[in-house]
């Protein structure tokens, strides 16, 4: 199977299983316990119908939109993920270049492979970054200082990782990070001679936003369920959550956010958006899907904050019925790190043209010119 051999996100999944040694594939492709939640991201859309409008001269069409103060080419954020450059060799900085060529937002962790001043130099589109609040009260005062020199443009605090999920396809092969090479995967990573060269001799993996105050996942191999678990700070609470923002003093989300009751309260507090999301699936197996719970917390809040449904995501038409449901965007992260993961930038750009074909395709058969003629009227319920 070839990239040109790509026609959906699913193509570049097949794709990403061919070229990565089967731990890192399933590092990107699992998730928690039965891995219900993340079958049903995906799946959730279909519980949706578009009404097409027909005879509305769409020669002309804008799928431009604004996200948090920023403008966007697309209705589309491409998620903050972590370790990209495990994936592939180019990681974040093929996914910046991406998103930039794209005139979309993009957004890198805290455990990304790249640093925020890399990251805030390398393109002028919109950026997140994705903020775990570790026990290291100086790491975390850190990350914020680095963003604002960096002139990052927005801080999701991830609010859904008090504990890390039990990812049991990990716990099988043994993933952590960084990659360790042992009995039992030796034999995946000796099969994918391409992927391993580009591991041991290209730049080595750090985890440069992180390395300056600790040592676990950058130097010292662990995994990822006990990154979480033993690092981040399980205290944190919704003074916490508003110390953050005042701290970082830009614009601010939540990521992580499944309830009506804490939709309302991040509304209350003046929060300018909430990424509805359940981490793919890899935290709390048997949680809602980000679409299933969207109407309910638009209709309790919308209009007062912003509202990004994040997951399950691998169609224009996912990013259409999410705007119908009252969205402002959607997002994902496998649904560009399967193609980040297959070729690097050219994957993921290819990736981004699919699903930028797929929005204006859905646009003008839908009657629609401008993305806010994504209205409720045009979705049924099944």
């Amino acid at each position: 199977m070839r990239l040109t051999d790509c026609h959906n996100i699913d193509d570049f999944r097949s794709l990403a299983k061919q070229r990565l040694p089967w731990p890192v594939f399933d590092y990107i492709d699992g998730a928690a316990d039965d891995e219900l939640t993340k079958a049903r991201n995906t799946q959730a859309f279909a519980s949706a119908d578009l009404v097409p409008d027909v005879l509305a001269g769409v020669e002309e069409i804008d799928t431009s939109c604004t996200i948090l103060g920023r403008k966007s080419a697309l209705p589309l954020i491409l998620s903050p993920t972590a370790l990209q450059r495990v994936f592939h060799w180019q990681g974040e900085r093929a996914v910046a270049r991406a998103a930039e060529k794209f005139g979309v937002w993009c957004g890198i962790s805290s455990l990304a492979t790249v640093s925020i001043e890399e990251i805030g130099a390398l393109i002028s589109t919109p950026k997140m970054f994705q903020l775990y609040v570790h026990k290291d009260k100086g790491l975390n005062r850190s990350m914020i200082e680095r963003c604002q020199a960096a002139k990052f443009d927005a801080i999701a605090l991830t609010v859904d990782t008090i504990v890390g999920g039990k990812r049991e396809r990990c716990l099988r092969s043994g993933f952590s990070s960084p990659p360790t090479f042992t009995l039992s995967s030796a034999l995946s990573y000796a099969l994918k001679p391409r992927w391993a060269l580009d591991y041991v001799f290209r730049e080595k993996f750090a985890l440069p936003n992180l390395d300056t105050h600790v040592r676990e996942g950058t130097s010292e191999s662990v995994s990822i369920q006990r990154y979480f678990s033993e690092m981040l700070d399980q205290s944190m609470d919704w003074k916490m959550v508003e110390q953050i923002r005042a701290d970082w003093g830009g614009k601010f989300a939540l990521k992580g956010v499944m309830s009506v009751a804490d939709a309302r309260r991040a509304a209350d507090m003046g929060i300018d958006a909430i990424m509805i999301s359940n981490h793919g699936g890899r935290q709390l197996d048997g949680s809602r899907a980000p679409f299933d719970q969207l109407s309910e917390i638009v209709d309790a809040v919308g209009g007062r904050i912003e509202i990004i449904c994040d997951g399950g995501v691998r169609r224009g038409t996912h990013v259409a019925k999410s705007l119908c449901a009252g969205a402002t965007a959607a997002s994902g992260g496998r649904l560009y790190l399967y193609a980040l993961a297959a070729a690097g930038q050219a994957g993921v750009e290819r990736a981004l043209g699919i699903m930028q074909d797929e929005i204006i395709r859905t646009m003008k058969l839908m009657g629609v010119k401008r993305v806010d003629q994504f209205t409720a009227e045009r979705l049924r319920w099944r």
